[in-house]
C-alpha cells in the first residue's frame, strides 16, 4: 500500500512539475506540436484475423483498396478478412505496364504457382479485354502478371513489419507468406475477385 501511495505522489508530481516548466504539448501557437499526433497507426494495429484459421472452400474475394482490405467468401458467409499491401501507386486503376497500379474491376483467380519469387502465388486474370484494348488505343501494354502472393523470397524477416504496412508491389496485392500459404489451399480455381477503389 505505501508502495502505490508513493507511485501515485510520484507521477502526481511529474506531472504537475512539467506543466509548470511549459514543457507540454501547446499547439495555439502552432510551434510545439506533439509529434506523437503525426504517427499513424499500424496497418495491423487493430487487426484481429490474423490467427483465424479459414475451414472451408473460398468461392469469392473483394478487395476494398483505399482500406487494405481483402474479405474473403464461403456461398456469402464471411470467411476471413485479410489486411493487405498494394502497388507502389496506390491510388487509381491499373492501365499500363509499369504505372506501379493494383486494377480494379472484377476478374477472376486463374492461375496458382507454389514456386514463386514472392513465396506461392495466385494470379489474378488482368488484363481482361477492355483492359488491353484501353491500352493499345494508347499505344501501350496494359502489363499483366498481377498476382496475390507472400513476402520476397530471401527477404529479412526484421522487415516484415513494415512490408505489412507499405504498399511496395509492382502492382500486385501482398499478404503474408501465413497467408497466401492459407489462401493457395482454400481458393478456388476461377474464384471471381472484385477489386474496388
Amino acid at each position: 500500500m505505501k508502495f502505490i501511495c508513493t507511485t501515485t505522489l510520484f507521477l502526481f508530481l511529474s506531472i504537475f512539475c512539467i506543466a509548470q516548466d511549459g514543457d507540454s504539448f501547446d499547439t495555439t501557437d502552432g510551434q510545439d506540436k506533439n509529434p506523437i499526433a503525426d504517427v499513424k497507426p499500424h496497418r495491423r494495429a487493430f487487426y484481429y484475423e490474423a490467427f483465424k484459421e479459414v475451414d472451408g472452400v473460398i468461392d469469392s474475394i473483394v478487395v476494398y483498396k483505399s482500406k487494405r482490405m481483402m474479405q474473403t467468401y464461403h456461398h456469402g458467409k464471411k470467411m476471413k478478412l485479410y489486411m493487405i499491401s498494394l502497388g507502389m501507386e496506390p491510388k487509381g486503376e491499373k492501365q499500363f505496364e509499369g504505372d506501379f497500379k493494383t486494377p480494379e474491376g472484377l476478374y477472376t483467380i486463374n492461375e496458382r504457382e507454389a514456386r514463386s519469387s514472392y513465396h506461392k502465388n495466385l494470379g489474378i486474370s488482368y488484363p481482361n479485354y477492355s483492359d488491353s484494348v484501353f491500352a493499345a488505343n494508347q499505344g501501350k501494354s496494359a502489363g499483366g502478371e498481377i498476382k496475390i502472393h507472400g513476402f520476397p523470397n530471401r527477404h529479412r524477416m526484421d522487415a516484415e513489419k513494415e512490408l505489412m504496412n507499405t504498399d511496395w508491389t509492382l502492382g500486385c496485392i501482398a499478404v503474408t507468406d501465413h497467408e497466401i500459404d492459407e489462401l493457395f489451399t482454400w481458393v478456388l480455381n476461377d474464384c471471381p475477385i472484385l477489386i474496388l477503389p
